[in-house]
């Protein structure tokens, strides 16, 4: 049997490993962020750290957003806003940010459609 399955504890300790026990992100970066990785950033991540080599291959080619690099990896959402946090601090990923930023019920409402078009796939 897998050790990680007969131990309920391992699902817990892992992602705090990955993040070296932080639980809040460099900077904020909002859900709905748009993220890419060039060529060139996707080769120096091979020398971040697997995990960060991961969420850098997802994001080339293709611009992601910060729920869909979660859920893509597999990694817990706080765990991907710390790491990506970094790899945007470290110039791994770039951060394409949206227009002047909007209060928050217009956050909240498009949140909401981003989560209602999710349950539909």
């Amino acid at each position: 049997m897998d050790q990680r399955r007969a131990d309920p504890r391992g699902a817990l300790v892992r992602p705090y490993a990955v993040t070296r026990g932080r639980t809040e992100p460099r900077q904020d970066i909002a859900l709905e962020a748009v993220l890419t990785a060039s060529p060139t950033q996707v080769a120096e991540s091979r020398f971040a750290g697997h995990d960060k080599h991961r969420i850098a291959t997802v994001c080339e080619g293709r611009a992601q957003s910060l729920a869909e690099i979660a859920a893509y990896t597999r990694m817990p959402l706080g765990v991907a806003r710390v790491l990506v946090a970094d790899m945007v601090a470290e110039s791994l990923l770039m951060l394409h940010t949206a227009a002047p930023a909007e209060g928050f019920e217009e956050r909240m409402e498009l949140l909401g459609r981003v989560l209602s078009g999710l349950r539909r796939l």
